[in-house]
């Protein structure tokens, strides 16, 4: 039997794709493309803007033109906001909500009446990312899943590329932005234990992974539902053996203390790379909004980072010098109030920052929201124009990142072959380097003077 996956969204989602796709392949199905000839398809759905969620509807009903016969399970962010909207798309056999997570696996195999055969099946865990082929022993292909399905997080990491893995330690938010849907779709802030996301790390560094990037919702909550820190996460990852370089994908500024910056500086395998959501550069949307710093902190934190990981700008090259770090910033365009003389704040603030990247999008309005009942509501048009001004400096900025580093030694992380007989790969700090394709140093760390 064939089962196609389609994934929408972030980086958690496909950690959670990629975990239910070990499942399936143990189970005997076989994962095909969407339009290979599919007998069920399961899509994982987002819903961080309107237009995501008219996205997933399109898509549900594409694989279900495709395909009437084939069942359609949905699972996701935008299946547990709008459950009984999904759950009367034609062709949808079945609507997962975020608790059921666990169970997705067990309940379609069970739907499907797909019934492994334990003496021919590997072992399995949820998390295995070995080949799927081996023997491994006589096992219950689906315990890993069901032990699961009391928990109040599912843990996943990602397995389809040969590099570099994503491995989710965190899910939920308990902040509560006035913009935002999160804490709805994915619940509170909740972690795995520190031990189960080194059991996690070990499985990914015996497939030949050799780097890992840490994401959740708010990753740098870690530890909230297990009395742990983010910083002993952190340290106890760091003697994995086989991981050779980690990054944090996503962490809020007033959660990225100063003590790990301090740990991460004094010589660790996290790169000098760092994702951190602004939403906005100026004082009175960040407090209308209920983010839990201002523009000064956040200026701060930023200047911190680079006091402690960088060698001073200026200073000259003598082949031990210490990369600039790549800040990549989320903003958030139009919230509602952002006047023009608001929005150039944001763009000043921004231009004086100097960020390696902006990740610019408008702001969507999400129904059951504070703010989508605000005042102010900023015309389409208007985020429109706003966006391909962010856009332009981002462009403006990350050249002359680019520019600041020519000439610094770094080490790439070779990826595999791309279209045009190259092959890519990132430093350390998420410069994108490429060369004439050569198989022998696919998934190997090279110095190179960028």
């Amino acid at each position: 039997m064939k089962i196609a996956l389609v994934t929408l969204g972030c980086k958690l989602n496909y950690a959670e794709t990629s975990t239910y796709e070990r499942g399936f392949i143990a189970a005997g199905l076989e994962p095909v493309g969407w339009r290979d000839g599919a007998d069920a398809f399961l899509v994982n759905t987002c819903t961080v803007t309107e237009t995501a969620n008219r996205k997933c509807r399109s898509e549900i009903r594409k694989l279900h033109r495709l395909n009437p016969s084939a069942p359609i399970f949905v699972t996701g962010c935008y299946a547990e906001l709008r459950s009984e909207e999904v759950a009367a798309i034609e062709g949808v056999a079945r609507v997962f909500r975020a608790s059921e997570k666990a169970v997705v696996v067990p309940e379609t195999l069970e739907f499907l009446r797909v019934k492994p055969d334990a003496a021919t099946s590997p072992a399995f865990s949820p998390d295995f990312v070995g080949d799927p082929t081996s023997k491994q022993g006589v096992t219950d292909v689906l315990g890993g899943f069901r032990r699961r399905a009391s928990n109040d997080i599912f843990g996943a990491y990602s397995s389809g590329e040969r590099t570099r893995s994503f491995l989710k330690v965190q899910d939920g938010c308990d902040n509560f932005c006035r913009y935002c849907t999160v804490p709805y779709a994915r619940g509170r802030s909740r972690n795995i234990p520190i031990c189960e996301a080194v059991r996690m790390a070990r499985e990914i560094a015996a497939a030949g992974i050799r780097e890992i990037v840490l994401t959740g919702v708010n990753t740098g909550d870690f530890g909230r539902n297990t009395g742990e820190s983010f910083l002993d996460l952190l340290k106890a990852l760091n003697e994995v053996e086989g991981i050779d370089r980690y990054r944090i994908s996503s962490i809020e500024p007033n959660l990225l203390t100063e003590e790990i910056v301090d740990w991460i500086a004094s010589g660790t395998k996290f790169q000098p790379h760092f994702h951190i959501p602004l939403q906005v550069g100026c004082d009175e949307l960040l407090a209308s909004m209920g983010r839990k710093y201002t523009t000064a902190d956040f200026a701060a934190k930023i200047a911190y980072v680079r006091s402690s990981m960088e060698t001073p700008s200026g200073a000259p090259l003598t082949g031990g010098e210490r990369l600039p770090v790549f800040f990549g910033i989320d903003v958030m365009v139009g919230l509602p109030g952002e006047t023009p003389e608001l929005f150039e704040r944001t763009y000043r603030f921004l231009e004086e920052l100097r960020p390696a990247f902006i990740h610019v999008f408008p702001y969507s309005k999400r129904p059951g929201t504070p703010a989508a009942v605000m005042p102010g509501q900023v015309p389409p048009e208007v985020k429109a124009e706003r966006v391909a001004r962010l856009e332009e400096l981002c462009a403006r900025l990350h050249s002359e990142f680019e520019t600041r580093c020519k000439g610094m030694r770094a080490t790439v992380l070779w990826e595999s072959r791309e279209k045009d007989g190259t092959m890519g790969g990132y430093t350390d700090n998420y410069i994108r380097i490429t060369r004439p394709y050569d198989p022998d140093r696919v998934n190997t760390l090279e110095k190179v003077i960028i």
